[in-house]
C-alpha cells in the first residue's frame, strides 16, 4: 500500500533545515561559472533553480507533503583553486512536517543547474556529498552534524 502519512493532528511548529552538496570540476570550469557565460550568471541561475526546487519538492517526491515554505536561501561558494563549488541551502516553514527534503532538493537542483553549465567545460564534472547538515523543529527534535 502506498500512502502519504497523516499529519493533520500534529501541531504546527517552526521548522528549519540546512543541506549541502558539492560540484566538483576543474579550476578552469569554475572560472567560467564565476565569470558568467553568454546566457548570464550560472551561479545566480543555480540559486533561482534551488529555490524553485524547494518549492516543487512535493511534485518530485510522492511522499512529501505540500508545506508552507516561509523562506529559502541558496548559497554558492566557488573555489577556483580546487575546482569545486559548495552549495548550501536553508529552508524554513511553519507547518506540521519538516523541511529536510525541501532543503536537500534545493541543494540537488542548484547543483544540477551548475553541472549543466560546467559540463560544457569539463565532461568529468560531478555532484558529490549531498547531505543534511541540520534541522530544527518538530517532535523528533533537533539534528546537527
Amino acid at each position: 500500500m502506498t500512502r502519504i502519512v497523516e499529519v493533520g493532528v500534529k501541531p504546527e511548529t517552526d521548522r528549519v533545515a540546512t543541506a549541502e552538496c558539492w560540484v566538483s570540476t576543474t579550476p578552469e570550469a569554475v572560472g567560467h561559472l564565476v565569470a558568467g557565460t553568454k546566457k548570464g550568471s550560472p551561479i545566480e541561475t543555480a540559486k533561482i533553480a534551488g529555490v524553485i526546487g524547494a518549492k516543487q519538492t512535493p511534485l518530485l517526491l510522492p511522499h512529501c507533503h505540500p508545506i508552507r515554505i516561509t523562506g529559502a536561501e541558496v548559497i554558492v561558494e566557488p573555489d577556483e583553486g580546487t575546482g569545486r563549488l559548495r552549495v548550501e541551502t536553508t529552508v524554513r516553514a511553519t507547518d506540521r512536517t519538516g523541511v529536510e527534503m525541501e532543503a536537500l532538493t534545493a541543494a540537488a537542483v542548484a547543483a544540477l543547474s551548475l553541472y549543466d553549465t560546467a559540463k560544457a567545460f569539463d565532461r568529468a564534472a560531478r555532484i558529490d556529498g549531498l547531505r543534511l547538515l541540520g534541522k530544527s523543529g518538530g517532535k523528533s527534535g533537533d539534528y546537527a552534524l
